[in-house]
């Protein structure tokens, strides 16, 4: 009877062994067990803001989740309208946000809860905010809008009514170029690209909000209106922006971020896997995968630095 007993008792533990073995190789890489964090030192779960409507931020989140997910971190995305996305990143509530034009769209955020954020830099210097029409409208500039008004049914299209760009239009672009006798229509930016599809396929002007980069310049035929006053501001450049902690929290993570770069045809690229293919949400993750499969190299490269 004790024979039996011992021989049980070293069989359960060799099991218990073996059990805790097995787990540990079908662990995804770099999980270092129960404590929440990884063996480079990064916790494992990760929180993503995204921008409702900001397409680029889209691609760019998923993409990222793809990366971390590869390397063994937990991501989780949440979208949410800008304002409240800043006071959760200032609040801790969120890790990082791949979508902050500076150093104009989104300065008041900025200038609001930046001594509670890290900047972790640029990673597309191409940005810029656009009133565009169809290629075949016969304007050129914004100064010509006013007087052929009617021509677009007295009204510029718009996106979120709490995007930096819709303030910019309302503040600066409308005074600036005496358009305050058009109507500016303010919903969501697919709303926006309904009407623009719409228009462009009866041949119709209309005049949207848009930026570049955005995969809408590759989908329809338009073109950007001059802005020789100035009123949508300089070039801008997109900045991922995390919590203050950011690098306590995640110290490898960060620096592959800070090392982010992505030219904007590229992103054109993944925006139109995502975002103009007519997949639903929930297709995303595997869109994204198949699209890391075809742009293997450039995917490696973002994890590469020490």
């Amino acid at each position: 009877m004790q024979r039996n007993r011992v021989t049980r008792t070293i069989t359960a533990a060799a099991l218990a062994a073996a059990t805790a073995l097995g787990l540990t190789a079908c662990m995804p890489p770099g999980y270092y067990g129960a404590s929440g964090t990884l063996d480079n030192g990064d916790q494992k779960s990760m929180h993503i803001v995204v921008f409702n409507g900001w397409d680029e931020d889209t691609a760019a989140s998923y993409l990222w989740k793809y990366v971390l997910e590869e390397k063994g971190y937990d991501v989780q995305l949440t979208n949410s309208d800008v304002a409240p996305a800043y006071t959760g990143l200032a609040n801790g509530d969120y890790d990082v946000v791949f979508d902050t034009w500076l150093p104009n769209t989104h300065k008041e955020y900025m200038d609001t809860y930046g001594e509670d954020l890290t900047d972790l830099g640029a990673w597309n210097e191409q940005a810029s905010l656009e009133l565009a029409v169809p290629e075949y409208s016969d304007i050129d500039s914004i100064d010509e809008l006013r007087a052929k008004a009617s021509d677009f049914g007295n009204k510029i299209v718009g996106i979120e009514p709490a995007a930096g760009e819709t303030k910019v239009v309302s503040d600066q672009v409308i005074p600036e170029y005496g358009l305050d006798g058009m109507d500016f229509v303010t919903s969501s930016t697919p709303a926006m690209l309904a009407d623009l599809k719409a228009a462009i396929a009866k041949q119709e002007d209309v005049v949207v909000t848009l930026w570049r980069p955005h995969w809408a310049y590759d989908a329809f035929p338009i073109k950007d209106l001059e802005d020789p006053k100035g009123a949508l501001g300089d070039n801008e450049e997109i900045h991922t922006i995390a919590k203050q902690s950011i690098a306590d929290d995640f110290p490898t993570a960060t620096k592959w971020m800070r090392d982010f770069e992505m030219d904007s045809d590229t992103l054109y690229s993944l925006e139109n896997a995502l975002v103009n293919s007519g997949a639903k949400t929930s297709e995303y993750p595997a869109i994204t995968e198949q699209w890391a499969s075809e742009h293997r190299d450039y995917v490696d490269s973002l994890t590469s630095a020490d």
